[in-house]
């Protein structure tokens, strides 16, 4: 049968079990997918963008509607709604189906009838199998198959969605079309092709970059590609090797990344654009990736991020990764040329703090292994195809128009910190390499109620003249400039880490507390939640990420205090991102070093030493000869925690003769020759 008429025997018969649905989950259900059969319908005339943009608003609103605050936890997207309606067993695994089939609105807005199509007959195997009158705990089984029987057999479909496109330039889509299109560029309309949930912070972030000058975009845009290229020289990469480079943005940003993909152009880069995940088994949920809108509701993102438990098995993932071989194999010449990604994050989100009872599906610890597995395999993978050591990335930050009336003047604000002076901050951080370099150790102490009282053991230089442990970092691949980093030696480093408060990724913490021994956490905790089993869950969640512990990977100390200062001053130290709230502090990451698939890549600071603290005892385990301790040699996770300067006693570099100095003492700087950095500490706001 023709795609054609598949696609319209899918419509017919969904018609039919909507006119005979006999109950409301399936009265809705069917309808929304009727509706989202007309829009695809509508979708192809380009008639259907011609409407006013109040029109397409409110035609997005009701579209969205069982996933908007408002009206979600009366709806079978909201888990516990699901269970009083459906049973204590269905209700999870439908209401997971449900929100699978919401990713139609975009396939439907952007004419991809292969993946609409394969929802369409997902759903209605889902009717006539899963829900034909068995048992509650049969019918749940049958829709769980019919999940995984569905997504394995479109596998290679899936990818198209998620991989091709980083590897394949395709100037015809809609990313290149909205962007370099000077009428569509104009129009906010034209928003609404991606298909995402548009709402105020992408119309918001549209205007306000109307109301720049055409030089200040363009600033924007070289820093943002600068910092791209810059990362590959200072890492002694061939730029020119690569063909493509994924950019990936948050929608209303299109005026910056219209300049963005010409000036990659002038670099011999061609901008390639995948779009967010939208499906369970892509990775819906776990974070903003590809070309974004922000989220019309995180509760619904954390309540369904984990829906893949209902199906994830090793067979599986076993099928999986031969897809995703068969695919890079594929485009192997291409997989060679990818640069890696630049990527624009955005921040200032309303604050949000989880409620696991409400929670959908959670893994087994079973599935936590096979996820933690899976993590592994396709990351070795990739890197065969497109080999760490000859990749770079670049990540710059904006606020979102959520963040407060401000938002203008922070606006303005992130620009200039963007933009600070690097080779000032160069030299001042030469300064406290030079004093670090000296020692075999760092104590980091919190002052007050912090609790932090953390050793980093450092690696010997073995030629102190030609060699360093610390990376002078300037604002090349993480934008704004402002720190030096180490990859600690395990053994020897320990101690509590504590932070009050902070948030890392989506996600708020209270009186965060790891523990380390031998650079391994050993023991972990936080407020957030009257049950202790709860904060402990919530951090093998969304911090160690399933892996029973997690090394030392970084061990840094921020020097951009005019980032301090200014959060401190709009008070929005609550709402920075990683990427800057990391330059506001010294910090420590958990997870792999920043060095990970390139460590044997030599990498020199601009004082011509090379930093040789690029490996630890995890990541060594990439030489061995047994392919499982191979495997477990990365993580693939990175989380950067913070301490602010207010919190500190002090950070002291410790030498081998039993003398000490001292980096930071009572939350200033106090080595000579970098008490400039004081300045904004000083201010009062």
């Amino acid at each position: 049968m023709e795609q054609a008429e598949r696609f319209a025997s899918a419509e017919q018969r969904i018609r039919q079990i909507a006119d005979a649905a006999d109950d409301l989950y399936v009265n809705r259900t069917s309808h929304f997918l009727l509706e989202v059969f007309r829009l695809a319908e509508e979708a192809r005339e380009e008639g259907f963008f011609g409407q006013s943009l109040e029109a397409l608003q409110e035609r997005w609103d009701s579209l969205y509607r069982p996933l908007l605050p408002e009206h979600y936890e009366q709806d079978f997207l909201f888990p516990p709604y699901a269970k009083r309606k459906l049973g204590e067993t269905l209700g999870p695994v439908l209401s997971a189906l449900y929100a699978d089939l919401m990713a139609g609105i975009v396939y439907g807005v952007r004419g991809n009838e292969d993946m609409l199509l394969m929802l369409a007959e997902l759903y209605i195997d889902c009717c006539t199998e899963g829900l034909a009158g068995q048992t509650e705990e049969e019918r749940a089984d049958a829709v769980k198959r019919a999940m995984a029987d569905c997504y394995t057999k479109h596998g290679q479909a899936l990818l198209k969605e998620s991989v091709v496109p980083m590897l394949k330039p395709d100037e015809a889509d809609v990313y290149h079309r909205v962007c370099l299109d000077e009428a569509l560029l104009s129009d906010r309309r034209s928003l609404f092709r991606y298909g995402c949930y548009i709402g105020s912070n992408e119309l918001a972030m549209a205007e306000h970059l109307d109301t720049l000058t055409k030089e200040a975009i363009r600033g924007m845009a070289e820093t943002f590609v600068s910092g791209y290229v810059r990362g590959f020289a200072v890492t002694g990469k061939d730029i020119h090797k690569k063909k493509t480079v994924k950019v990936e943005y948050p929608v209303g940003m299109e005026r910056m990344i219209h300049d963005a993909i010409r000036l990659f152009a002038d670099e011999g880069l061609a901008a390639v654009f995948v779009p967010e995940a939208v499906l369970s088994c892509t990775g819906r949920g776990s974070g903003k990736r590809g070309v974004y809108a922000a989220s019309p509701n995180r509760r619904f993102d954390y309540d369904h991020k984990d829906d893949r438990g209902l199906y994830l098995s090793g067979p599986w993932n076993e099928k999986r990764l031969s897809a995703l071989e068969a695919c890079l194999k594929e485009h192997e010449v291409a997989a060679a040329e990818h640069g890696g990604p630049a990527v624009i994050e955005v921040f200032g989100e309303a604050s949000f703090t989880p409620t696991p009872e409400t929670k959908n599906v959670t893994f087994t610890d079973e599935q936590n292994q096979l996820d933690v597995a899976y993590a592994a395999k396709s990351g070795e993978l990739t890197n065969r195809f497109i080999p760490g050591e000859e990749r770079s990335y670049t990540i710059i930050s904006f606020p979102l128009p959520e963040i407060g009336t401000d938002f203008p003047e922070i606006f303005s604000e992130i620009i200039r910190i963007n933009t600070l002076d690097y080779g000032l901050y160069r030299t001042i951080q030469q300064r406290m390499i030079d004093a670090l370099d000296e020692g075999i150790a760092v104590r980091v102490l919190g002052a007050g109620e912090n609790e932090t009282d953390m050793v980093v053991r450092l690696h010997t230089l073995s030629d102190p003249q030609s060699q360093t442990n610390f990376e002078n970092c300037v604002a090349d691949v993480n934008i704004p400039v402002g720190e030096v980093f180490t990859s600690p030696v395990l053994e020897g480093t320990e101690g509590t880490l504590f932070v009050s408060h902070v948030y890392l990724g989506a996600y708020e913490y209270h009186n965060l507390r790891l523990t380390f021994t031998d650079g391994m956490v050993t023991d972990y905790t936080c407020d957030n939640f009257t049950d202790e089993a709860e904060n402990r869950r919530f951090i093998e969640d969304n911090i160690l990420y399933h892996h029973p512990t997690l090394p030392v990977g970084e061990f840094a100390i921020g020097t951009n205090t005019t980032a301090y200062r200014m959060a401190r001053d709009y008070q929005i130290e609550g709402k920075l991102p990683i990427l800057i709230m990391e330059k506001t502090g010294p910090h420590f990451a958990v997870g792999d070093t920043c060095y990970s698939y390139a460590e044997d890549v030599p990498m020199c600071n601009p004082d011509g030493k090379e930093c040789i603290a690029r490996d630890n005892a995890c990541s060594l385990r990439r030489r061995s000869e047994d392919p499982k301790e191979r495997e477990s040699a990365y993580f693939h996770c990175h989380t950067d925690i913070t301490i602010p300067f207010d919190e500190l006693a002090c950070i002291t570099v410790l030498r081998a003769d039993g003398g000490k100095t001292d980096i930071i003492r009572d939350g200033l700087f106090v080595l000579p020759g970098t008490e400039s950095l004081n300045e904004p500490l000083l201010r009062k706001s």
